[in-house]
């Protein structure tokens, strides 16, 4: 018997800046998770994973990260995908820079 589907959020690095990005359902890539393309199908992911790996010239690193729905859109599940979505860590910069304003 297999297990439910889990929703996911497909993610990924930006090539140049190396910040986590994520793909929406309209094929940008976003800075912010809750814009993600909430995926409920894993025949769906699959694809979006395949179409996103493609893009070589704009991602590296491109995967499935579980999510749910939440108020304001996906949200991760997992503290990985939640310390992602806060910037990097060495020091504030980024995301940490703009939020300490």
């Amino acid at each position: 018997m297999s297990r439910p589907f889990i929703p996911k959020v497909v993610t990924a690095n930006a090539l140049l800046e190396g910040d986590v990005v994520y793909l929406t359902a309209d094929d940008r890539w976003t800075r912010h998770h809750h814009e993600a393309e909430l995926i409920e199908d894993e025949a769906h992911g699959q694809l979006r994973l395949l179409h996103a790996a493609a893009r070589k010239s704009e991602v590296v690193g491109a995967y499935l990260a579980d999510a749910r729905s939440g108020a304001m859109g996906p949200e991760p599940v997992h503290f990985r995908e939640v310390f992602r979505t806060r910037g990097p860590s060495n020091y504030r910069h980024g995301k940490q820079e703009l939020a300490a304003r």
